[in-house]
């Protein structure tokens, strides 16, 4: 677990507010990410309930996204709790081989799945 997670959550948060009509908005006590019309595609967890993790979660298109992502690199991936069993997946952002492209795709595809339509007519991020 990373000691400071605010060079992490500055980093989350700068791939989060780069998209489309996104804000920040605390849930649950930690950093959560929504689009225009108030559904949220990202969160940041720093030692949530003691797990020892830093993670953002974001959203799949469902069960068998998760699977596979997780079965892909379970290094990497991982089904959180509260949102794992709606699909969701947590990625690690305390190793030092962090790969922040796929991070920053996770997030963007994330947006995506969240976006209302008229965001993504226009051209989506």
């Amino acid at each position: 677990m990373s000691p400071d997670p605010a060079p992490l959550l500055d980093r989350i948060r700068s791939l989060c507010l780069a998209l489309p009509e996104t804000a920040e908005r605390a849930s649950h006590g930690a950093p959560g990410f929504l689009v225009a019309d108030g559904k949220f595609f990202a969160y940041f967890w720093h030692n949530h309930h003691d797990d020892g993790e830093t993670v953002v979660i974001v959203k799949t298109t469902g069960d068998d996204e998760q699977a596979q992502l997780i079965d892909l690199d379970p290094a990497c991936y991982f089904k959180p709790a509260y949102l794992g069993p709606s699909g969701w997946i947590a990625l690690r952002l305390d190793g030092d081989t962090v790969d922040w492209d796929r991070v920053g795709d996770r997030i963007a595809i994330s947006w995506e799945l969240a976006a209302p339509q008229r965001l993504l007519e226009a051209g989506g991020r």
